[in-house]
């Protein structure tokens, strides 16, 4: 079974480390935000001016005022910094972030990501994704494994506009987690009940299968 947008969300709080400085892009990896380890200090930076991003609010306790760079309403924990977006992106600029999380329309087995424009289509638009593809070396994509008419988003080439040229390493979708090397896509865990047989189906860019695939627990 594929994975829920949470389950995605918990498994890539898996690769937080004490002490990270974490940008979250827009859509599933807002929800990182509500699966950080119990005890780990990990502060999460938002591209409007938000240093020490907490938690979705419970409902009744949001603060109209306090978004994060989707206009959802968020949390600041103790400790957090509030400045201006110019100092944001100069954080983001400067190779700041330990790791970014962002969605994406398509990733290939080159590292490129296509993720701000759909031709015809209306979407949010570039927002930070080009300053944070070009600043940070540690990037996790977090999207579905395939659109909703079937067709895969792991690609041997983006056929959409790129936000960033092989700058990704690491992709988790609702099928799998792989990794990005040598213009491949490596298999590393299974959601589970995903058999490799689906995620091969569903996987148009070269993807190299271990002997053993695991998969991904879940308490």
């Amino acid at each position: 079974m594929a994975l829920t947008r949470e389950q995605m969300a918990q498994r890539v709080a898996r690769e937080m480390q004490d002490g990270f400085y974490v940008n979250l892009g827009i859509g599933i990896p807002t929800l990182v935000a509500n699966y950080i380890p119990e005890g780990m200090e990990v502060m999460l930076q938002s591209e409007n001016g938000l240093l020490g991003m907490g938690p979705f609010p419970h409902v009744g306790e949001a603060d109209a005022d306090m978004i994060n760079a989707g206009k959802q309403t968020v949390t600041a924990r103790t400790g957090a910094s509030i400045f201006s977006s110019a100092e944001s992106f100069a954080m983001i600029r400067g190779g700041h972030i330990d790791l970014t999380v962002l969605g994406a329309f398509e990733v290939d087995v080159h590292g490129n990501i296509a993720s701000w424009m759909i031709p015809g289509k209306l979407v949010k638009g570039m927002g930070g994704a080009m300053d944070l593809v070009a600043g940070a070396e540690n990037i996790i994509v977090t999207m579905t494994h395939a659109s909703k008419d079937g067709e895969s988003k792991l690609l041997a080439r983006c056929s959409l506009p790129l936000t960033g040229a092989g700058c990704i390493k690491r992709v988790l979708t609702d099928l799998a987690y792989l990794e990005i090397q040598d213009g491949a896509f490596i298999l590393k865990e299974r959601a589970p009940g995903v058999s490799v047989e689906e995620i091969v189906s569903k996987t148009a860019g070269k993807l190299i299968v271990p002997d053993h695939v695991p998969e991904m627990q879940f308490a």
